[in-house]
C-alpha cells in the first residue's frame, strides 16, 4: 500500500539510510576486522557481537529502504481543505468518555506520540476511520481490543 510522506519526511529517511550505510556499517566492519585479528574466532565475543550488529544494522537498512518505496511525496497544502486527510490535525471527542484527543496524521518516519499533538501513521486504525470526515461527523472507530465512538470537533488542514 503506498503511503503519503512529506518532503521533509522523505528526506530524513533518506538520511537516515545514508548514515547506516555510510557511517554505521563501515564501523562495524572495522570492527569485525580488528576482532578477527585477535585470532580465534570461536571464542571471540566481541567478533560475535558485531557480526550480530551488523546483521541487525543490515535488517533496519532493508526495513528502511522499504519503508520508502511505499512512499509516495505528497505537498500537504495540495490536499482538500475542510475534511481529514494526510496532514490533517484533528481533534476528536471520545463520546464514551467524554475526553478530548488531538492527532496529526502523518507519513512513515513522521510519527511521535509525545506532545500534545499526537502524531500518528495514516495508516493507523484512528487515521483510517477518520479519513475523509467532516467537523460533526461521528465514527466507530475499531481498535484491536475495543471500538471507540468518536465525534470530530476541530479540523485543522495543512499549515494553517
Amino acid at each position: 500500500m503506498v503511503q503519503p510522506i512529506t518532503r521533509e519526511g522523505y528526506d530524513k529517511l533518506k538520511k537516515e539510510i545514508q548514515h547506516l550505510e555510510n557511517v554505521v556499517m563501515p564501523e562495524i566492519a572495522e570492527k569485525i576486522a580488528e576482532a578477527r585479528a585477535e585470532g580465534d574466532l570461536k571464542e571471540n565475543a566481541e567478533y560475535h557481537g558485531q557480526r550480530e550488529e551488523q546483521g541487525r544494522i543490515a535488517a533496519k537498512i532493508a526495513q528502511l529502504k522499504t519503508r520508502l518505496a511505499d512512499c509516495r511525496v505528497v505537498d500537504k497544502s495540495d490536499m482538500p481543505k475542510g475534511e481529514v486527510t494526510f496532514g490533517s490535525t484533528v481533534t476528536i471527542i471520545d463520546i464514551d468518555l467524554d475526553e478530548e484527543e488531538t492527532y496529526e496524521f502523518v507519513g512513515p518516519g513522521e510519527e511521535n506520540y509525545d506532545g500534545p499533538v499526537m502524531k500518528i501513521l495514516t495508516t493507523s486504525p484512528i487515521a483510517t476511520a477518520l479519513m475523509g470526515k467532516k467537523v460533526g461527523d461521528q465514527v466507530s472507530i475499531e481498535l484491536p481490543r475495543t471500538t471507540m465512538d468518536v465525534k470530530i470537533v476541530k479540523i485543522v488542514d495543512h499549515g494553517e
